[in-house]
């Protein structure tokens, strides 16, 4: 049974950036290093991909005030 709360907010690619404040190329590169929540694919084969919004807030609150996107 679907409720609103069982599943998760997910954040936008854009929504992301505008809140963490870089670019993408830095944002895929601090995904790849492991340094950011990676994307989720919406679908199987698909290029739509969203952010958990809570991994990222958790990533603004622990982490964002010791990395920056220009490090």
């Amino acid at each position: 049974m679907y409720t609103p709360t069982s599943s998760p907010e997910l954040l936008t690619r854009k929504e992301v950036l505008s809140k963490v404040g870089c670019s993408r190329t830095t944002l895929f590169e601090m995904e790849r290093a492991g340094n950011f929540p990676s994307a989720r694919k919406l679908y199987p084969n698909s290029r739509s991909v969203r952010y958990v919004a809570k991994e990222v807030y958790e990533w603004i609150s622990n982490f964002g005030h010791q990395q920056t996107c220009d490090s």
